[in-house]
């Protein structure tokens, strides 16, 4: 008997304002899979990885994700100039990832500590551990949120654009810690618009163009036919339309 996936879409409409972003999607994520998010802008990448996090809620359809909801998942979204303005040192950020762990208010123990430098060391960031956040470089906060990440130590990651604006010895860093997750069996979802790095480091992939256009091996998805069927989806969506007919249950 097979294993249940680790994320499975049912109909799943995704929308902001009635207007959908993501419609009608069908589709499960085995659990272990590591699988890029690709497709045009507003093609609706990042509104389903909101939908997965429970930060957006669906107009239709249902997530259904396998480890005791969505609890049970890490979402890294887009680096915003916020965060990098917050004040806060970059041992506290990090250790933000033991949360869920002991709470908002609870001081970290010694073990807790050494399991934040631990982190951070992982991801060459050893020795910044009291640097303001607003002292670092786009490379050095992306480094510093993926420490995060290992820190809450969920069996699914969602991560959005999180090579963006970054230099490539940290893109080459962060995608060995990507790769390493993956041979620890987690079912990690990443939106990438480098397709280069989708060929090279991701072995399945998910095309959508607001609606799913193609899942599976990467090399039967990064087709020119299929990016060019999606790339003509998304220049035919009317932002203004009303919401799209849902299908009648029988």
């Amino acid at each position: 008997m097979s294993a249940p996936p680790a994320i499975r879409f049912e109909n799943l409409t995704l929308g902001y304002e009635r207007h959908p972003a993501v419609h009608h999607l069908e589709a499960e994520i085995p659990a272990g899979a590591l699988v890029a998010v690709v497709g045009p802008n507003g093609a609706g990448k990042s509104t389903l990885l909101k939908g997965i996090a429970g930060e957006l809620r669906p107009l239709d359809g249902h997530v259904r994700l396998r480890e005791h909801g969505r609890a049970r998942l890490a979402y890294m979204p887009q680096r915003s100039e916020l965060e990098g303005d917050f004040p806060v040192s970059v041992f506290d950020m990090t250790a933000m990832g033991l949360w869920r762990e002991i709470g908002a208010f609870r001081s970290l123990d010694r073990a807790r500590r050494q399991r934040v430098s631990d982190a951070l060391g992982a991801v060459g960031m050893a020795g910044f551990e009291m640097r303001s956040i607003g002292s670092l470089s786009g490379g050095q906060l992306q480094r510093a949120r993926f420490a995060r990440l290992i820190l809450q130590d969920e069996p699914v990651i969602l991560l959005d654009e999180p090579f963006a604006a970054i230099d490539a010895r940290t893109v080459d860093d962060l995608v060995r810690l990507i790769l390493h997750w993956h041979t620890e069996g987690r079912t990690i979802l990443t939106v990438m618009h480098d397709f280069g790095q989708v060929r090279r480091h991701f072995p399945t992939c998910l095309l959508l163009a607001r609606e799913l256009v193609a899942f599976g091996p990467t090399a039967e998805v990064m087709t020119e036919a299929l990016l060019a069927r999606a790339q003509r989806l998304s220049e035919a969506f009317d932002e203004h339309a009303s919401e799209c007919p849902l299908p009648e249950t029988v």
